[in-house]
Order: C-alpha cells, then sequence, then structure tokens
C-alpha cells in the first residue's frame, strides 16, 4: 500500500501558508499583528440580506437538501445582473450555475473539461486556483503573462505553435488577482477572436467585478458578440457584498461548459444551503447601496494605503481596481526575496502581507497587499513598516537611516 497519492504529488508547499502559520503564532502569542495578508472583507453584508438569511432559516421546509446548480430564483437573479450591469443576455436555465464561491466553480469545471496531459494556459502570477485546480485534475500548466500587451498575444500564439498537445483552455482574470491589472472591451475582443481561431476555452475570473476605482468600470468578456461561443465566467458576492464566509458564486456562459460543470457538481454537492441562496437572491435584487459604498471605501483605502506607506519610504503602485495592492519590494530589499522580506515584515514591523511567489515563479520580487484593515490600521502599519526600513539600512523621508 503506498502512501504516495498522485495528486498530492503534484502539489508543491503552500509558501503563503509558512507566513499564514506565523501570523497565527504570533497572534496566539498576544501580538497585535495588522493583517494586509489574506483578500477577507473585515465589513459585515447589507442588514436585508442578514434579514433573509434569518427569515428563510427559520422555515422548517429549508433545512432539506438544496439544488446543486442554484435555486431557479437565485439563477434569475444572476441572469439579470448581467443584463443591468453589462448589458448582456443570459438564460438562466442553460446559461447560469450557482457555485460555492468561484474557488470551488473553477475547480468544479477543471474536473469537468480536463483530461490527464491536457495543457491550459494560466497567467503567472496567478490565483492557485486559476493553475492547482487543472493541475489536480490532471492537466500540464503552460504560463503566460499577466500584462495585457502586445507580448501577452505573443505569448499566446507561441504557445499554440509550440506545444504539444496543442493548449485547450486559458484562463483569465481581470482585475487580477494578485496584480490588480486591468482591461478594456478591445482586449476581449481579440481575445475572443483569438480562441475562436484556435478552438480555446476561455475561462474568465471576474471576482472583483465591482472593486474598480476612478470612474473606470470592469468590463465583462461576454459582452463581446459571440463569446458565450467560447467563454465561460465566473462572478462572486464574496468582495461586492461583503459576504466571503457564505461561499456564493456564479459561472456564467457557454451552454456546454455549464452543463458539464453541473454534471459533475450534481455528483459532488447539494448546493449551498437554501437560506444562504435566498439571501444571495436578496443581495441581488435589493437595494444595491452597499456596492458602491464598498467601493469608494476600498478606493478611499487604497489612496491611504498607497500615500502613507510612500512616506513611509516604500512607493507602491496605485491599483485600478481590486482590494490588493503589488508592491515592489523596496529596491535596497530585493535581495531578501518575497518570502524571507514577508517573514521580516511580519516580525518586525507586525505587518501581514502574502509574498508575491507564492502567486507563481513571476511574482517573485513583490508582495501583494490586501486593504482589508481601515484607514487608521493602514496609517498604523505604515508607521511600523518606516522603522523597520530604517532598521534595515534603507533611507526613508523624514528619518534616518540606521548604520
Amino acid at each position: 500500500m503506498s502512501d504516495e497519492f498522485y495528486r498530492m504529488k503534484r502539489l508543491p508547499p503552500y509558501v503563503i501558508a509558512e507566513v499564514n502559520a506565523m501570523r497565527a503564532q504570533a497572534r496566539a502569542g498576544g501580538e497585535d499583528i495588522i493583517d494586509l495578508g489574506m483578500g477577507n472583507p473585515d465589513l459585515p453584508p447589507p442588514p436585508h440580506v442578514i434579514e433573509k438569511l434569518v427569515e428563510v432559516a427559520t422555515k422548517p421546509s429549508a433545512h432539506g437538501y438544496s439544488q446543486s446548480k442554484g435555486i431557479p430564483g437565485l439563477r434569475r437573479a444572476q441572469a439579470n445582473y448581467y443584463g443591468r450591469r453589462f448589458g448582456v443576455d443570459v438564460d438562466p436555465e442553460t446559461e447560469v450555475v450557482v457555485t460555492m464561491g468561484s474557488k470551488e466553480g473553477l475547480a468544479s469545471l477543471a474536473t469537468a473539461i480536463t483530461a490527464p496531459g491536457d495543457v491550459v494556459l494560466a497567467p503567472n502570477p496567478s490565483y492557485p486556483i486559476h493553475t492547482f485546480g487543472f493541475i489536480i485534475a490532471g492537466a500540464t500548466i503552460r504560463a503566460v503573462p499577466t500584462t495585457p500587451d502586445e507580448h501577452y498575444f505573443e505569448s499566446l500564439q507561441r504557445a499554440m505553435e509550440f506545444t504539444i498537445p496543442r493548449p485547450s483552455v486559458l484562463v483569465v482574470n481581470y482585475p487580477s488577482n494578485p496584480t490588480a491589472e486591468t482591461v478594456d472591451l478591445a482586449f476581449y475582443e481579440r481575445l475572443v477572436a483569438w480562441a475562436k481561431e484556435n478552438g480555446v476555452w476561455i475561462i474568465s475570473d471576474l471576482a472583483y467585478s465591482e472593486l474598480y476605482f476612478d470612474g473606470k468600470p470592469t468590463v465583462s468578456i461576454l459582452q463581446v458578440k459571440g463569446a458565450k461561443d467560447v467563454a465561460i465566467e465566473f462572478t462572486s458576492l464574496s468582495k461586492t457584498y461583503s459576504m466571503a464566509g457564505w461561499r456564493i458564486g456564479f459561472a456564467v456562459g457557454n451552454a456546454k461548459l455549464i452543463a458539464a460543470m453541473t454534471r459533475v457538481k450534481s455528483y459532488l454537492d447539494y448546493g449551498a444551503f437554501t437560506p444562504i441562496q435566498a439571501a444571495a437572491c436578496a443581495a441581488l435584487n435589493g437595494p444595491q447601496d452597499i456596492v458602491e459604498a464598498n467601493r469608494q471605501l476600498y478606493h478611499k483605502r487604497r489612496d491611504v494605503l498607497v500615500e502613507s506607506f510612500g512616506r513611509a519610504g516604500w512607493d507602491i503602485p496605485s491599483p485600478p481596481a481590486s482590494m490588493f495592492a503589488w508592491a515592489p519590494l523596496p529596491p535596497a530589499l530585493r535581495h531578501l526575496g518575497s518570502l524571507e522580506f514577508s517573514k521580516q515584515l511580519l516580525t518586525h514591523a507586525k505587518v501581514a502581507v502574502a509574498p508575491g511567489v507564492g502567486y507563481g515563479e513571476n511574482g517573485e520580487g513583490y508582495v501583494r497587499i490586501a486593504m482589508v484593515e481601515n484607514e487608521q490600521r493602514l496609517r498604523q502599519a505604515a508607521r511600523n513598516v518606516k522603522r523597520y526600513l530604517q532598521s534595515m539600512g534603507v533611507n526613508t523621508p523624514g528619518g534616518q537611516a540606521a548604520g
């Protein structure tokens, strides 16, 4: 009997878990850690959503098995969202499935459509499920860049010309986690045309659809005419409505992909708890004040983060969207690498961030900073970082470098 399990051998150690374990140990010891590592919203959902959850949970009939593909009302609510937000017509019966967060949905789709040895194009750096969902399913990953420029399309073309077997799936994620990069509709138009020409499915992760700044709304790949011929898109209520722990997301798009995913899910789960799905309907169909309020709150936090960390001596590019900043290591400390830098920041500045190498080898030299603490805590984090940088001999504005 072997304990060398095939899929376990394909999974490397989860680098980010090292920092998470250090953070947990420090907090258990009573240390005040400012946690900017995990993208875990610190805000509650709207009151009417919680009220709907409680209301439905009091019904005796609400506690049985639910529907794996999602209750009809929730699938209709998501279809209506696509109509009013993106101007896209969606059939709630054949083009929508409810997922337990976009993470589970991506993994279920990978299981449904991937055969061992298939080649999948995925961004590097990227959120781990974009690669490891397919690796667990037996696929081989070929990395492509995240930056949506001419080099990106050149990389796609090289992949099609020099990879055997030819890639069958492309994963895209804009606004990107972790890099916060965004795209316009012209990018998606070109991408859809490329996918049709090359016979490639496109999987779009649009989890941060409503967290955009500076008056530049995000776009959906499904806005492109004919996109549903080749594309499926994942969204989530986690960040938009501060419902991360509720685990409600959606896949929308190509009916064949939706059907395959629905069939796999029917073997794996009975869907989310019915009262949670009913409350999700209330979120999508009810007042949308929280969407704009959350957008403005993260916008303000972004500005505070960039300004205060810049004054501390760490220049961070201003992210145009998402709840993350993709921060290059201070030049004087790049030699540490992202993992060691993250560990030192936690130990000496009491600030937790996520090492960029945890998102792929091209993430080395960066850390991801989540804007999940209030403005006061962000400024406190900046002060702590400034003291740490000074202790490492880094010149900081208004401060002396340690000798």
